[in-house]
């Protein structure tokens, strides 16, 4: 899929990856572990955790500036692949 294939986004984009899982002081640290494997560390522009209502789930979105839609795939399919990443969003 080229960059053309992506209506709306003109790259590089600031753009919000979420993922979801059960809440675990190690979760926020498995995602960006997970999208760091697809993105340069000066790309990372902001991290934030929030717990579900009733705190049995989190949600990490790692906010990165994003070089091509290949980059979005396969970030979305390393988190799609790991066992602890319930929904990826």
């Amino acid at each position: 899929m080229s960059d053309q294939d992506a209506p709306g986004f003109e790259f590089p984009v600031d753009f919000p990856v979420k993922a979801m899982g059960r809440a675990d002081p190690q979760f926020e640290r498995t995602v960006v572990d997970v999208v760091s494997e697809h993105v340069p560390a000066e790309d990372f522009k902001d991290i934030a955790t929030k717990p579900s209502r009733n705190g049995t789930y989190t949600s990490v979105t790692c906010t990165i500036t994003a070089r091509s839609r290949e980059q979005l795939d396969a970030i979305y399919d390393a988190l799609t692949a790991h066992p602890d990443v319930l929904m990826r969003l």
